[in-house]
C-alpha cells in the first residue's frame, strides 16, 4: 500500500544529527527541528546541547533501547492531536544501529507518514574512504559483545563475497580483529575512528597489520572488511548433503534442489533423481 510522504498531514520526522563536526547539520534538519512540536531523543542531555547550539527550544522525551516500546502510546497521542514529531539519536541517523525503528514502525502501522531526512552517519564516509570496492556491501553493525556469540556471527558471514561493514567499541577492537583474523583469514580492511572530528584517523591494511597498530586507539570505530574472494565450491559435498545444506538454511526441498542444480550446472531432474533414489 503506497503512502505519500508530503500530503500536508502531520508526520514523524527521522532527523540525522552530526556525529562529531557540528557543521554537518543540514539546513533541512535545522528547519525541521524548528517545525516539529516535540522531539523523541536517545539522550535528552545530548540533544539539549545540540538544540542550544542551534538556539532552538523544544519539549524532549527520552527514547532509548530500554523504553522505546513503552513510548508508542505517547507517540500516537501526539500524532492523533495533529502534532509533528522529530526523532533523533545521540549522533548520526536514527534506526541505524540506534533507536528509532520501533516508533517508525508504530507510526506507519497506524497510518501516519514517516519522513526520513538524509544526513550524517558513520558508515558511508568510512566506506567511501576505505579504498575497498564500493559497488556493493553488506551492513552488519555491532557484533555481539560475547566472544562465543561473536565468533558464531562471523562464521555465518565469512563466505560473503561483498565488503562487510561493522561498528565496534574501542575496548573490544583488538578482540574483534583477532576473531576476524581467525575466522576470515588475513583480509584487507579499513578502520575509521573519530569520523568528522579533529583527530579522525583511518587505518588501512591487512587484519594482522592493523591488529598490531591499533592497540590503545580510542573512539567509536567503523570496520570495513573486504569480501571473501575465494569462489565458494561444494565439491566436498554429495548431492544429498548439498540439498540438505540449503534446506538447513531455510529453503524448501524444491527450491534447495533448484539451487543445487545451478551450483553444479546439472539439470533439476538429475538432482531430483539422485536425491530421491537414496
Amino acid at each position: 500500500m503506497s503512502q505519500k510522504s508530503y500530503d500536508g498531514k502531520n508526520a514523524l520526522y527521522l532527523i540525522p544529527t552530526p556525529i562529531g563536526n557540528m557543521e554537518d547539520i543540514t539546513l533541512r534538519s535545522i528547519h525541521t527541528f524548528e517545525m516539529v512540536d516535540v522531539i523523541f531523543c536517545e539522550d535528552t542531555r545530548i540533544t539539549s546541547q545540540l538544540l542550544s547550539y542551534l538556539k532552538i527550544k523544544k519539549t524532549l522525551y527520552a527514547n532509548h533501547k530500554f523504553n522505546e516500546t513503552s513510548n508508542e502510546e505517547k507517540l500516537l497521542a501526539y500524532l492523533r492531536q495533529g502534532k509533528n514529531i522529530g526523532l533523533v539519536t545521540d549522533r548520526g541517523t536514527p534506526c541505524i544501529s540506534d533507536p528509532g525503528s520501533i516508533l517508525a514502525k508504530c507510526a506507519i502501522e497506524n497510518g501516519y507518514s514517516v519522513i526520513a531526512l538524509p544526513g550524517a552517519n558513520a558508515f558511508v564516509p568510512a566506506f567511501i574512504a576505505s579504498g575497498i570496492t564500493t559497488d556493493r556491501f553488506y551492513f552488519y553493525g555491532f557484533l555481539d559483545h560475547k566472544e562465543s556469540k561473536r565468533k558464531k556471527e562471523l562464521e555465518k558471514i565469512s563466505s560473503f563475497s561483498d565488503p562487510i561493514i561493522f561498528y565496534e567499541a574501542p575496548h573490544r577492537i583488538s578482540d574483534t580483529l583477532q576473531n576476524m583474523l581467525d575466522i576470515f583469514g588475513d583480509r584487507r580492511i579499513s578502520i575509521s575512528r573519530e569520523i568528522t572530528k579533529r583527530y579522525e584517523e583511518i587505518y588501512r591494511g591487512n587484519i594482522s597489520e592493523i591488529l598490531a597498530e591499533i592497540k590503545g586507539a580510542k573512539g567509536e570505530m567503523v570496520i570495513i572488511v573486504e569480501g571473501n574472494s575465494l569462489e565458494k565450491t561444494y565439491d566436498h559435498l554429495t548431492v544429498i548433503e548439498h540439498v540438505n545444506l540449503y534446506m538447513k538454511e531455510g529453503f524448501s526441498k524444491k527450491d534447495a534442489m533448484k539451487e543445487v542444480a545451478k551450483d553444479r550446472k546439472m539439470s533439476k531432474s538429475d538432482i531430483y533423481r539422485i536425491y530421491n533414489q537414496e
